[in-house]
């Protein structure tokens, strides 16, 4: 990485060199071949952030690295080999300005890749609008949210929209993103998704390192890549126990710190956990119908249940139910579609950006502790109704400081400065899991 910044150093110091131009304030990055010619470099972005960071007024780099870290707004030079590098070394001000220019042209590759975001509209999804509404309100409070139904009833489907309705992420949220991708050699994957926020769907094969990082080279893993963005659990019971519970504490935190003998580390994965999953194994109980009934025993339902970490479970803010599509719902037009959600979203987002101003908080589910009074205050009606919920439906403490931060969103995506009843009421209807039926199983 510093063979480049040496050998310019070492002609420098022999006089063999002078730098005629602003190039002296430059870092120079890139490792050499015997042949004087430049290697690419892997994880770049980072280097150049850190650069500006640092107070350099631009990068030397390889021509040949394809990470677009112009849009780190630092002046970019490519050079291909060491000769190419001692010729800028002799250009004026106006001409460096010049190549700079000119590299920024050929490196930039940002708005030239494919898009891998489900991008199909909501309206192409039939029926299932309690769903479609749950997923707005997933969006607009940045809440965890669960979806538990029989197959082929559009779960993943959704879910795999989901991003679509999601703000897109600003300047500084993009180069956050870009710099963990680039750590992971994988910025190019990311470009497909732009301006979209990330959107991982890890197999349920996926080891503890994978999930939350790790290895010999300390790597950030999927929790990670999903910072400011999506992590899509497809039927999540098939994911391993260890896997499910190393991601508790994380999700809480909202970084992952890794320890090793040389020190520790920290990733960040501020994320929006989305999950489906099945309620047995044969995937019917719970929505019998008389052409397809469960097939599970009760012994089975119960094991299938136990991989399924309850306190994970309890985690999920938003957990709702997604049985079959009514015929009559087949055959109708739907009026809901994605920029509608998006709109709507982006609307509750900036009431929640203008309440929580000069704070680290940016949406509901991050209030937290003495913090939930002080930004969500109730009216004694709506908190002795409340009370009485909670006393006659046995919910976890974790769950009556969810409702209240749900029927916070919801109240946002209605425009309303106040709290009601009915957005209690609707958010209540959100954990599905905490009903009898469900309960016992877990």
């Amino acid at each position: 990485m510093l063979d480049l910044a040496i050998a310019i150093g070492i002609l420098i110091g022999s006089g063999q060199v002078t730098i005629q131009s602003g190039l002296a304030n430059w870092i120079f990055l890139g490792e050499l071949s015997l042949d004087g010619k430049l290697r690419p470099l892997h994880g770049l972005f980072p280097m150049i952030i850190a650069a500006k960071q640092a107070g350099f007024a631009g990068a030397v780099i390889p021509a040949s690295c394809e990470e677009d870290v112009e849009r780190a707004r630092l002046p970019i030079v490519r050079v291909a080999t060491l000769k190419e590098c001692v010729a800028c070394c002799s250009l004026s001000d106006n001409a460096l300005q010049a190549f700079c220019r000119s590299s920024e042209s050929k490196g930039s590759r940002f708005n030239q890749t494919e898009q891998t975001i489900e991008t199909t509209c909501f309206s192409d999804v039939k029926g299932q609008h309690h769903v479609k509404r749950a997923m707005e309100v997933a969006a607009a409070g940045s809440h965890h949210l669960t979806m538990v139904g029989p197959p082929g009833t559009g779960k993943t489907m959704m879910a795999r929209r989901f991003p679509a309705i999601l703000p897109s992420l600003d300047e500084e949220q993009s180069l956050i993103v870009d710099t963990i991708y680039s750590a992971c050699r994988l910025l190019s994957e990311r470009w497909k998704q732009a301006p979209y926020p990330p959107f991982r769907a890890p197999h349920a094969s996926i080891t503890r390192a994978g999930m939350i990082g790790g290895g010999t080279f300390l790597t950030p893993g999927e929790m990670s890549l999903s910072h400011l963005g999506v992590l899509f659990l497809d039927e999540w019971p098939e994911f391993s126990r260890n896997v499910l519970e190393a991601m508790r504490q994380p999700l809480e935190d909202g970084y992952i710190t890794l320890v090793r003998r040389e020190g520790k580390l920290s990733f960040p994965c501020h994320l929006l956990l989305v999950s489906t999953f099945n309620p047995c194994f044969c995937g019917f109980y719970g929505f019998e119908t008389d052409s397809q009934p469960c097939k599970c025993s009760p012994n089975e339902i119960k094991r299938y249940w136990k991989r399924l970490s309850g306190p994970m479970l309890d985690r999920m803010d938003i957990q709702v139910e997604v049985p079959r599509v009514r015929i009559d719902d087949m055959r109708k037009d739907e009026p809901i579609t994605t920029d509608m959600m998006r709109e709507r979203v982006q609307a509750a987002r900036e009431r929640q950006a203008h309440r929580y101003s000069g704070t680290q908080i940016q949406a509901n589910s991050q209030v937290s502790g003495r913090w939930l009074t002080h930004y969500i205050p109730l009216s004694s009606t709506v908190q002795a109704w409340l009370s009485a919920l909670y006393q006659t439906s046995g919910i976890s403490n974790r769950s009556y400081d969810k409702i209240i931060k749900l029927a916070r969103t919801i109240a946002d995506l209605e425009d309303s400065q106040h709290v009601c009843e009915e957005h209690i009421a609707e958010a209540f209807q959100y954990r599905a899991l905490d009903q009898k039926q469900w309960k016992e199983k877990i």
